[in-house]
């Protein structure tokens, strides 16, 4: 029983880490794609139970001897997704998710209603973005009376599938942060947010109880018995992907930063208090271990890059061959990367756009070099304003998918000026759901281990793919970052003109 079972429901795909905390090895690692349902209006949606099949067909694959041997599992799941249960816990729609721009109106209703951004970030934390689980309620409520009629339960992504495997409903404050209803300073929901999104019910019955982050349940006995586990598998609190790679990445100290490349691009670090911006900068959010992990959300990462690829005819894991004979600043291309809207800033409506193309320059290699710099430069951006704010790093732990491609790794260290280190296990959220599930059984089993402690015996980083800034190329990146900045601006006031316009 020396194995700890991490699962990762992403938007692009479902995967599984088996480790073994007493060798300190991964010993499987399985994954399936999942579906996305996309609407020209700017929704993103998922049947919650496609997550249950990936989930099945990844315990599946893995040996039965190692099946009997689980102890533990923890799970992550994309952040602020709504997943509506009647009174039986039937899922009654599908799941939008994080990356929904649907539903804007809403999401300045709520605001409006608790007296603007500035009210929402005093009575909570943050302001209610689009995309955050608070505005899909409202929007459901106009677009779906059936289901808001219906409506008894609320949960978040990883909380429906911990719902499926124990039979329990809980949230933890890491991932209940992400709704926009958490405050973070007091780690309790908050009673003037809930009235704001929603007057006509006692919006908090539909929420589930908050748990410490070491607490775990048992697996119901029919599920274990379907994947093939023990009857005496434990289930962690689990959380969000971001809190998950935080503890996949050893970010469960001060002063780590760390850099998540996926789908959505991510820069968060622990922190022991609340970190708040009065102007809503970045996200103030708790974080899976008991602090805070503030964080920075660009919507738009690999999106960009699978995209461009796409386009042009080739897999975005021949990224790197395809622009290997491109520069930094891909020959005065620039792309604003708003495939899907955009968070930081605050863009909702926004969409990608090219800027600088020539009849020398317009090559499927510069163009994606491109989207892989203008996703960089969006982190970027909002990682000023955390030099503003005075929080300052030393290195970058970079995970997700981006992390395996060695240009990417060196255009982030030239473009942030800092080192890049990128942990031995690329599988961050997952891993640290494994963590976190093995936190939690000690805890159980009455041991008192911290986290830290655990995270300094089991994350290792790979010291092969540590990378280092180079002076000629960051050069020529903040020359070049100064552009996107300009473009990025004239995009910000675009945005706030048709926003005026549209309000007269």
């Amino acid at each position: 029983m020396s194995l700890v079972v991490g699962l990762d429901v992403g938007t692009q795909s479902a995967k599984l880490v088996a480790y073994d905390f007493v060798t300190h090895e991964v010993v499987a690692t399985h994954g399936r794609p999942l579906e996305l349902s996309a609407g020209d209006d700017g929704s993103r949606e998922q049947e919650a139970g496609w997550w249950l099949d990936a989930i099945r067909a990844c315990f599946a694959e893995l040996e039965p001897a190692l099946r009997v041997r689980v102890a533990a599992i923890g799970v992550s799941g994309q952040q602020h997704g709504f997943v509506p249960l009647d009174a039986a816990g039937r899922v009654l729609a599908p799941a939008k998710l994080w990356c929904d721009t649907s539903t804007q109106r809403e999401c300045d209703e709520i605001m409006a209603a608790a007296g603007g951004a500035q009210g929402c970030v005093a009575l909570a934390g943050n302001p209610i973005l689009a995309g955050y689980t608070a505005s899909k309620l409202p929007w459901t409520r106009r677009h779906r009376p059936e289901v808001y009629r219906q409506l008894a339960s609320i949960l978040l992504p990883h909380d429906y599938v911990n719902f499926w495997l124990t039979g329990e409903r809980w949230m933890e404050c890491g991932d209940a942060s992400g709704t926009g209803w958490l405050d973070v300073r007091g780690r309790r929901w908050s009673a003037p947010l809930l009235a704001a999104t929603d007057g006509e019910r006692e919006l908090a019955a539909c929420l589930p109880p908050l748990v410490e982050a070491d607490t775990s349940f048992s697996i119901a006995p029919a599920i274990a018995d379907e994947l093939g586990l023990p009857r005496t598998v434990r289930v962690s609190a689990g959380g969000g992907d971001n809190m998950m790679a935080a503890i996949g990445t050893g970010n469960v100290v001060p002063g780590v930063l760390s850099m998540s490349l996926g789908t959505s691009g991510t820069l968060f670090a622990y922190a022991d208090r609340p970190v708040v911006d009065d102007a809503g900068r970045w996200a103030a959010f708790c974080s899976s271990t008991g602090g805070w992990l503030p964080l920075i959300c660009t919507m738009n990462c690999t999106v960009a890059t699978e995209n461009v690829a796409r386009a042009l005819g080739f897999d975005s894991r021949e990224g790197d061959t395809v622009m290997a004979d491109t520069r930094p600043g891909a020959g005065g291309l620039t792309l604003l990367p708003f495939f899907n809207g955009e968070r930081t800033p605050d863009l909702p409506h926004a969409r990608a756009s090219l800027h600088g193309m020539d009849a020398g320059n317009l090559t499927r290699g510069n163009l994606y070099r491109a989207a892989m710099e203008g996703a960089t430069y969006a982190l970027r951006h909002g990682y000023d304003a955390w030099q503003a704010a005075g929080l300052r790093f030393d290195a970058i732990r970079l995970t997700g998918g981006g992390s395996h491609s060695a240009a990417w790794r060196q255009m982030v260290a030239d473009v942030f000026g800092l080192p890049v280190d990128v942990p031995a296990q690329a599988e961050g959220a997952a891993f640290g759901a494994a963590l976190q599930a093995l936190w939690a059984l000690d805890h159980a089993h009455g041991g008192r281990t911290e986290l830290a402690a655990i995270a300094r015996e089991h994350v290792r980083l790979a010291p092969e793919r540590s990378t280092y800034p180079g002076t000629d190329a960051a050069a020529v990146y903040r020359s070049h970052y100064g552009r996107f900045l300009h473009h990025l601006e004239a995009a910000v006031t675009a945005h706030a003109n048709q926003s005026a316009a549209n309000s007269a």
